[in-house]
């Protein structure tokens, strides 16, 4: 790759390679960057490109249009979910491109605008930098929206990075958390204006060249080794996901979003 390369494996994820740096976009600003399977199939696959690619030392994801990093999975994406492997199957998959961008051997750097909410708060969660402008909303809103659950893996990132108490409030309450908040917290490293977001992340991405690699590398395997002790298997939230995935409420929550219908919330 040189300075100025460019690849693309769908539309709506944008690639480029300045000075080192490789910048993955999501790119569907008139859905707030809803990811569909192909934009999470995208992301797998440049991970595991850039990850053999010693002309790249660092990673910045951000989403396209100024007004989201990613606004969650899309949605209309559910409506063929009949049985409980289509729930335990996406769970497992998020959990795969999740974690294959948890484990990515360089720094990752997640530039945040807007909505920050459901599969992008899990995406974010996971980059070993996060910063933000004050347009910020970060949070799972799902008590509210889909009725769905999380997996055991995000839950437990999000109790690591957000502590107990507030992780209750995002995912019970459905709370959103703005930006100063989540800089209190911990969760942003640094807020900036939007008009300067991206000179000032591109220059402590860049800053990375002159860090010695194998620190870097070593840093992050180590933490992440410590993190791993800490984590259930998988499967230890199946019962949940197959619950609230093929539950009435589920299907008229997902059929409100596709087809404007009103429900209410049954418990079943």
């Amino acid at each position: 790759m040189n300075s100025t390369n460019e690849r693309q494996l769908v539309d709506s994820v944008t690639f480029a390679v300045r000075s080192g740096v490789a910048w993955i976009g999501f790119n569907r600003p008139q859905s707030r960057n809803a990811m569909t399977w192909e934009m999470y199939d995208a992301l797998e696959k440049h991970c595991d490109q850039l990850a053999e690619d010693d002309t790249v030392y660092a990673v910045v994801l951000h989403g396209v249009g100024g007004e989201a990093f990613v606004a969650g999975t899309d949605i209309s994406q559910f409506s063929g979910f009949s049985k409980p492997e289509d729930a335990i199957g996406y769970e497992r998959r998020i959990d795969r491109v999740v974690g294959k961008l948890e484990t990515f051997p360089k720094p990752t750097l997640a530039l945040l605008e807007g909505a920050c909410v459901g599969g992008g708060a899990a995406i974010a969660l996971v980059c070993d930098f996060r910063y933000a402008t004050p347009a910020l909303k970060f949070g799972v809103p799902i008590a509210k929206t889909l009725g769905n659950t999380l997996s055991i893996n995000n839950v437990t990132r999000m109790i690591d990075m957000l502590g107990v108490a507030r992780t209750k409030e995002a995912l019970m309450m459905a709370r959103l958390f703005g930006a100063d908040e989540a800089h209190a917290a911990g969760l942003i490293n640094q807020l900036f204006d939007a008009d300067a977001i991206y000179a000032e992340v591109a220059a402590l991405a860049e800053a990375f060249a002159k860090r010695a690699p194998l620190t870097l590398q070593a840093s992050k395997a180590l933490i992440g080794r410590a993190i791993e002790q800490r984590r259930l298997p998988a499967e230890a939230s199946d019962d949940w996901v197959t619950t609230c995935y093929m539950s009435r409420d589920f299907a008229a929550a997902v059929n409100k979003f596709v087809n404007k219908t009103p429900f209410e919330w049954s418990g079943h």
